[in-house]
């Protein structure tokens, strides 16, 4: 396929370029600085990086793609609206060159709490929540923006990220969050993003990704 990867060069952005670069996938990325995509992820497959905020450039790196995948999000406490508005240019740039497919990381607090999870990761998850709230109103206000694009959208609802190898052993739950999902390597939410290109369940949803 022909892939194109927005924030490349954060940790779960390089592992989507990685593993789709070894996959055999063409990808084009987009970074915000082209000088801190890492030595190793060049090659032929790998035909562009151009810069995000410039509107003509992404469009053009998102013109006749099969998908388009995005890493972008805060990278601390204080999001602002780092999500919703990146995201937002992704969307503008798909929906004016008529791409549709599109698999985002956002996190797992957005989603629904499985009804029978235990009291403690209930309790867990909200002192996180209270902590990172900034985040995740940015994330949330960044799927109200899916859900109202013409595109063919997946968010993917990873909980705590870790830095472990990949596994390609974990659990999805399509609309819906794992029972006591409390953690899973940033490799294998890269894995996940990869594998639900292609998984018509998962269109226009939001999937709960964790161990």
């Amino acid at each position: 396929m022909r892939l194109t990867v927005f924030g490349a060069t954060g940790a779960i952005g390089q592992e989507v370029v990685r593993q789709a670069l070894a996959a055999g996938h063409e990808v084009t990325a987009v970074v915000r600085d082209p000088a801190r995509l890492p030595d190793g992820l060049g090659g032929a497959a790998l035909h562009a990086v151009v810069p995000l905020g410039d509107g003509a450039a992404v469009r053009e790196a998102v013109a006749g793609r099969d998908a388009v995948l995005s890493g972008l999000g805060a990278r601390g406490r204080k999001a602002g609206d780092v999500a919703e508005r990146l995201t937002g240019q992704v969307l503008e740039a798909m929906e004016a060159e008529g791409v549709r497919r599109l698999v985002v990381v956002s996190a797992a607090p957005v989603g629904p709490e499985p009804a029978d999870d235990p009291l403690l990761d209930r309790a867990v998850r909200r002192v996180i929540g209270a902590v990172l709230k900034e985040v995740y109103a940015d994330l949330t206000r960044m799927e109200a923006a899916l859900a109202a694009s013409a595109t063919d959208w997946t968010s993917v609802r990873p909980p705590k990220l870790t830095n472990g190898p990949l596994t390609g052993t974990y659990r999805t739950v399509v609309g819906g969050t794992p029972r006591s999902g409390r953690s899973i390597a940033r490799a294998d939410v890269a894995h996940a993003m990869l594998a639900l290109v292609d998984d018509p369940a998962a269109v226009k949803q939001g999937v709960g990704v964790a161990y």
